[in-house]
């Protein structure tokens, strides 16, 4: 049994966690709360390499407002958690190459709401939530790293054919005359400022 004082802060993780990825959810979905909605949610995917954009858009919403409704709730604690941080890896991702700090575009911020929310899916929601409440039988431990695992494999997924897909887009350039990547004796390889 959890004291008062944890069960407080767990309502209260949950309610800020959970409450941010709704917000985020329905931006994508409905266009709520000045979002792009998903028409333009599933056009910025696909230009960021997440494809089919649409159904990427809806995956994300989904995750995020579902995820986040549960996540307040304290319904299906792990499930809502892995949903919402495996969300978040592909998010991080994109932001990673501007480094960790959210002020440069950084991936600091969906790291922080995807390791919350696992962190979440881990301690469990506490005795103030639905969970508790049905007796935790929507909650059974194995279900916390069944869903981690699983939630992390379909990221992976998701990246590696973002991965693919941006790769074809945008494909290596050829190797000159020869194949092998180098220039034949005597001659010379334009420098890289001068061929673009």
């Amino acid at each position: 049994m959890t004291s008062n004082i944890q069960n407080a802060g767990l309502l209260t993780l949950r309610a800020g966690v959970g409450g941010v990825l709704i917000a985020h959810g329905v931006q994508k979905l409905f266009g709520w709360l000045g979002g792009p909605g998903l028409t333009g949610t599933a056009a910025a995917f696909e230009q960021m390499g997440f494809r089919p954009g649409r159904q990427s858009a809806v995956a994300a919403g989904l995750g995020e407002a579902g995820g986040g409704a549960l996540i307040v709730l304290g319904l299906f604690t792990p499930a809502a958690g892995a949903a919402a941080a495996g969300t978040m890896i592909p998010a991080a991702a994109v932001h990673a190459p501007s480094g960790f700090f959210a002020t440069g575009g950084g991936y600091e911020y969906p790291a922080l709401l995807g390791l919350s929310a696992a962190a979440l899916a881990l301690t469990g929601p506490g005795d103030w939530s639905l969970d508790a409440r049905l007796g935790h039988g929507l909650n059974p431990p194995w279900m916390v790293a069944g869903t981690l695992l699983a939630s992390a494999a379909a990221s992976a997924l998701v990246l590696q054919r973002r991965r693919k897909a941006r790769t074809a887009q945008n494909p290596a350039p050829a190797a000159p005359a020869g194949g092998n990547g180098h220039a034949p004796d005597g001659a010379t390889m334009p420098s890289p400022e001068t061929t673009q």
